[in-house]
């Protein structure tokens, strides 16, 4: 199934995501916004205490709740939960909305040959 944005120059084909090897997990260090309400999902699907997980993977940045990252090499990073090995998202079904709504960011309406060279899903 394609997806389609309004205000969007491309589509998306989120089949291309098996192929893709985690290209949107990955990259320059940055924030992977999570809200309270998205920890305690998080938590539960991990069968833990939300205190527990946010002082695990979590940490404080702009007054807001990030999840942290790892690093893989020179100015390259991973979400905590992305599993290298298998280039997928360990938190897949419980994601945060930020993670949810990519490529479909308001940054990305006017810088999509940014997007398209990042993800192969992206169709134009």
């Amino acid at each position: 199934m394609i997806i389609q944005k309004e205000g969007f120059t491309f589509k998306f084909d989120p089949s291309k995501c098996e192929e893709c090897g985690g290209k949107c997990c990955t990259g320059a260090p940055g924030y992977i916004w999570v809200s309270e309400e998205e920890s305690e999902k998080i938590a539960h699907f991990l069968q833990m205490e939300p205190a527990e997980f946010r002082e695990r993977y979590t940490r404080r940045a702009e007054g807001k709740i990030s999840l942290i990252e790892y690093r893989l090499g020179v100015n390259n990073y991973a979400c905590i939960f992305f599993d290298k090995k298998s280039g997928k998202c360990q938190i897949y079904p419980v994601r945060p909305i930020q993670c949810r709504t990519y490529p479909f960011w308001d940054i990305f309406k006017e810088r999509w040959k940014e997007v398209a060279r990042e993800c192969p899903g992206i169709l134009l």
